[in-house]
């Protein structure tokens, strides 16, 4: 029988093993909560957000290499008000925001926060916060790097370097620290700053993953890099090319040769425009394939053909309608599944309108496409 390790593989290089790999991202705290109403005995066990790879849920395992690619030190977290209503905090990057109350579980919102301020406005603000980026410092690596890598040199399974948005990108960053607005702007206003940010986060993340690499290789590495609505990239592909391709191309180029097998981009929203950017910089695979914003992995296998991997693409909107609607949805991936370079996720995490009787019946229906039982289907 093979290993979680070798179908990951043989379907990344469009083998024909079955089943195919069986992974999630996670869920809301919210879901988490609402799930624990309706079976307590089916998740008391259930202390995540994130998915690992649960042998209840029957997801394949991988283990994460733990990085703090954050700042260090980070801001001081800071209650700077608050009401029956809301709290405004300055957070560990340096922004403030005002949040509601209600529905917050687990410092998980139900809504998105009011963003008041953020860290950088001018580019002299920037040196406060590039002190905080230093690369490979001892506190950005566990205490004991050394007996996991021992292990992880005997592993079965996928091992990826960092973990659930630990690497947050270009944009990401950038968009962070300035909020969107002041960003759309930047680049015009002070591109030498824009620069200088860019080549920053290539250096925090190149140079303090090179320790690790140097000693193990990797199946995948994912840079998070939410830059798209459902309209399109909050930036123009001219921008994407003078700011942040170069710097991109590098990383892909470094991680390579370092024995990072698959370069994989998380990006929210439609970012199709800017794929093709992304191809020649040498990424493999793209996720999670947002289907509010009406794209599909099928549109996407078509256009790009197989040099781009595709994982998620299952609409979290059709899990609240029912078994049969979930069905009906995952017959859709057939085509997908038996070529391969393709792994059916939630393109999200798990919203709390999905009753767990519709997770789990998603959960059974997918095991049943991803091992090929396309009857079961029916």
């Amino acid at each position: 029988m093979s290993t979680n390790l070798e179908r990951f593989i043989d379907c990344m290089e469009y083998g024909s093993t079955l089943p195919r790999p069986n992974h999630e991202l996670g869920v809301w705290p919210q879901t988490v909560e609402r799930w624990r109403q309706e079976a307590p005995e089916a998740v008391e066990d259930f202390t995540w957000s994130w998915f690992w790879g649960e042998d209840g849920l029957g997801l394949d395992r991988r283990a994460y290499i733990p990085i703090n690619y954050s700042m260090i030190p980070p801001y001081e977290p800071e209650l700077l008000e608050e009401t029956e209503r809301y709290e405004v905090r300055r957070n560990h990057l340096g922004v403030v925001t005002r949040a509601l109350k209600e529905g917050s579980i687990g410092g998980g919102r139900m809504s998105m926060d009011q963003y008041l301020s953020f860290p950088v406005e001018k580019p002299e603000d920037f040196e406060e916060v590039k002190s905080r980026l230093r690369p490979a410092l001892p506190e950005r690596y566990p205490p004991d790097l050394d007996e996991q890598i021992a292990a992880w040199r005997q592993r079965d399974y996928p091992l990826v370097l960092g973990q659930n948005c630990a690497a947050n990108g270009f944009y990401w960053r950038a968009r962070e620290l300035m909020g969107t607005e002041a960003l759309s702007f930047a680049w015009y206003d002070y591109p030498g700053l824009m620069h200088d940010m860019m080549e920053t986060y290539a250096e925090l993340i190149i140079e303090t993953s090179r320790p690790v690499l140097e000693r193990i290789d990797v199946e995948y590495f994912t840079l998070n890099e939410d830059l798209s609505m459902k309209g399109g990239p909050l930036l123009s592909p001219e921008t994407f090319r003078e700011f942040i391709f170069p710097h991109l191309r590098r990383m892909v180029e470094v991680f390579k040769g370092l024995g990072v097998r698959y370069f994989a981009v998380d990006t929210d929203g439609d970012p199709t425009v800017l794929i093709p950017m992304y191809m020649e910089a040498g990424v493999d695979a793209i996720w999670p394939i947002e289907r509010a914003s009406e794209i599909s992995p099928q549109e996407w296998r078509k256009r790009f053909g197989r040099e781009l991997r595709l994982w998620g693409g299952v609409d979290k909107r059709v899990l609240p309608r029912g078994r049969e609607a979930i069905k009906a949805h995952l017959r859709e991936f057939i085509p997908l599944i038996e070529e391969g370079g393709f792994i059916p996720t939630v393109d999200h995490t798990v919203p709390p309108d999905v009753s767990w009787d519709n997770f789990r019946h998603y959960m059974d229906a997918k095991r049943a496409l991803l091992a090929g039982d396309f009857a079961e289907l029916e």
